[in-house]
């Protein structure tokens, strides 16, 4: 009958496919769960045998730990001793088919020492009882912190041919050898990798070629996210830049180093670590970069140069100055940028540019320069140029913290080093402060801003009311104050004092001929 029934229906007439008893069985599990109504999901489990395997895949899908997973073989398999969990003898073979049939079920794994103290005596067992099937089956992703030596060997155990994202680092003076054996056994282990994240990996020759082995054997056509501290070999890089899949990569490279013609049309965020040598920059001239959206540098030279013309001249040559949202660049040395060289880039929402003054303050910054980025990028979200802001005067003045609130109305921290003195001249002069008459007016319900850093900024001794008054006037949304001197924790606590009791400095701080004044 059905199928006398499906063959008369009229043609281009499409059929939608019901739901089986199994689909509609995992969704109200799902729902379940996801509502937090674990519980009941468990009673149903129980109540209903056909809800029992969609229940318990619902619920090992969001459990992450390995202990939990462990006690699930008998109270007499394994003993918890305060922070220490061990085996006291390895599972029989009904304990193991018992225990696989929840084991089987996990699809992510996060280990970290601090949170769950393994003794390698564990692993030792898993390894035992497992033989050469995976000890998790089922796993996707598989995520490790501060790794350290005796467990390194045991990596592959939890590894599967369905695992597609692994997350590493290492705890400090790991042994080489150790981590390069392990590493190369991942793409065999995991033949469909989409995500390799490996950190904290110390700059050795044995190293390099064990990851750049690594990339060479991992699927090309599924690799998505490459980012290992590591160099590459020649052979490595000329793969990995042109990687079609390839949307997040982190590259490190080391002195003069000529890569490739990058074609990275999925690109989406690259972070690079370099030496100082600029001439990798070349590589990216001209490329497919639709797609790019943030760039991380890092760089591990005192010579840093023009380093924002060099790569400005570069990036304008694609396509990435219309789709590039975040721009990030760290150093731990001295360096005075000139950040003009970046005002083509009107769709930044991030700008950060961090460098050190502990050999005397490098900022250069002053009202000209931050009016002209507000105004070349009005969807700024944060602002942070310099690291923790210092002691030394500058020529940034409350007329720039004004055009940043006036001009970009979505920013949320900021991070300068400005003139705390003339907050308080602001606060002191009766007539406010006269700015030109093209400026907007700051509107307390458009000001974005919540976070702001002041690090040691210099503000006079018993000015903090005055302080606090004119900054909840420029910034009246502001919540927090990340401060490192007694005068800026009494401006902290005066604004926390105002949002407490509910007083607002004012309706509208204009910006005019009128200068900047508390309407009623």
């Amino acid at each position: 009958m059905i199928a006398d029934a499906l063959a008369n229906v009229p043609s281009g007439v499409k059929m939608h496919r019901c739901l089986s008893v199994d689909e509609i069985l995992r969704i109200i599990a799902c729902e379940l769960v996801g509502s937090g109504l674990k519980a009941t999901a468990v009673s149903l489990a129980h109540c209903c045998r056909s809800f029992q395997g969609p229940v318990l895949d619902t619920l090992w899908k969001t459990q992450y730990r390995l202990i939990p997973l462990l006690k699930c073989l008998p109270q007499g398999v394994w003993q918890e001793e305060g922070e220490v969990f061990t085996f006291q003898r390895i599972p029989t073979t009904a304990e193991w088919a018992g225990f696989r049939e929840y084991s089987q079920r996990m699809r992510g794994l996060r280990l970290d020492s601090s949170e769950d103290p393994l003794t390698p005596e564990i692993f030792l067992a898993l390894q035992l009882r497992t033989a050469n099937e995976p000890f998790l089956p089922m796993l996707e992703a598989f995520e490790c912190q501060q790794a350290e030596e005796e467990f390194i060997p045991f990596i592959p155990l939890v590894l599967s041919p369905r695992t597609r994202s692994i997350r590493i680092s290492f705890a400090d003076d790991t042994p080489s050898l150790a981590v390069a054996s392990t590493i190369s056994r991942f793409p065999m282990l995991c033949p469909q990798l989409e995500r390799v994240i490996i950190e904290s990996l110390e700059r050795d020759s044995v190293l390099t070629n064990a990851v750049s082995e690594m990339l060479l054997a991992c699927n090309q056509d599924s690799l998505q996210v490459f980012e290992v501290d590591s160099p590459l070999t020649e052979e490595a890089r000329e793969v990995v830049y042109r990687l079609p899949t390839m949307s997040n990569l982190w590259a490190v490279i080391q002195g003069r180093t000529l890569l490739p013609p990058v074609m990275l049309p999925n690109l989406n965020s690259i972070d690079v670590e370099y030496d100082g040598e600029l001439d990798w920059l070349q590589a990216f001239r001209g490329a497919t970069l639709e797609k790019l959206e943030s760039t991380t540098f890092t760089c591990k030279s005192e010579q840093i140069g023009d380093f924002l013309g060099a790569f400005a001249s570069v990036a304008l040559t694609t396509s990435a100055q219309n789709s590039l949202s975040a721009f990030k660049f760290y150093t731990s040395h001295s360096w005075n940028p000139k950040y003009t060289t970046l005002l083509p880039f009107k769709q930044l929402t991030e700008l950060e540019i961090e460098f050190s003054c502990d050999d005397g303050c490098s900022s250069r910054v002053d009202d000209d320069v931050i009016t002209l980025l507000a105004q070349a990028m009005p969807k700024l979200v944060s602002l942070k140029l310099g690291g923790e802001p210092c002691r030394e005067p500058n020529d940034v003045t409350v007329y720039a913290l004004i055009t940043l609130a006036s001009r970009c109305l979505h920013l949320s921290e900021l991070r300068i080093h400005f003139s705390g003195d003339s907050l308080v001249d602001m606060a002191t002069d009766a007539e406010g402060v006269s700015l030109t008459n093209d400026e907007p007016v700051v509107r307390r319900e458009d000001c974005g801003l919540t976070h702001l850093e002041v690090g040691r900024i210099h503000i006079p001794p018993r000015s903090a009311v005055g302080v606090a008054h004119s900054l909840l006037q420029i910034f009246p949304r502001i919540l927090k104050v990340k401060y490192d001197t007694p005068e800026w924790k009494g401006v902290a606590r005066t604004i926390e004092d105002f949002r407490r009791i509910g007083i607002f400095v004012g309706r509208a701080a204009r910006v005019g001929t009128g200068g900047l004044s508390g309407g009623a």
